[in-house]
């Protein structure tokens, strides 16, 4: 994956448009569900917890499809750049600590695999909003910068290449 610029607006008005949409289609879909199995199908003992569970749990697999058929329609671009980056970044976390070690050896690989979660956060976090955490980030990229010196290396976010995680 390649961190790419994104339109912060468009962005969050796509993904509040889709946040709405989903959660629309959620309770009318479940509640809908529900109520015409209910009608078809009633229970002697007046619970129909089991019809309710169902309505929610095909409304859910129906919002699944749906958000998986219209994944590359131009109006989710952003929306599913910023999924992707999420499941990236979360795939670097899971590992970090090894990255990290690698890094201190010297690991080319290791200080890509670092620059490309700390810009991917960067990003992520002011597309959120969320600029609590930036000062903790700052003092992370100053540390893989002093590595990065120190080993004569240019970490780049751009070389970054997923599978090295597999070899950790």
């Amino acid at each position: 994956m390649t961190l790419e610029q994104i339109d912060k607006t468009r962005y969050r008005k796509h993904l509040n448009i889709v946040i709405i949409a989903c959660i629309a289609a959620l309770v009318v879909g479940s509640l809908g569900i529900a109520r015409l199995l209910i009608i078809a199908l009633p229970s002697d003992s007046g619970s129909h917890f089991h019809w309710n569970l169902l309505g929610v749990i095909v409304s859910c697999v129906a919002i699944g499809f749906t958000l998986k058929r219209f994944e590359h329609h131009p109006f989710m671009t952003e929306v599913v750049y910023v999924w992707r980056l999420k499941q990236a970044l979360n795939q670097i976390t899971r590992k970090l600590a090894k990255i990290k070690a690698a890094a201190e050896q010297g690991d080319v690989q290791a200080m890509h695999a670092l620059q490309f979660n700390y810009s991917g956060s960067r990003q992520l976090w002011q597309l959120d909003d969320n600029n609590i955490t930036m000062d903790e980030l700052a003092i992370s990229q100053a540390q893989l910068d002093t590595l990065a010196k120190r080993y004569n290396v240019e970490a780049d976010a751009s070389r970054y290449q997923s599978e090295y995680l597999k070899q950790l």
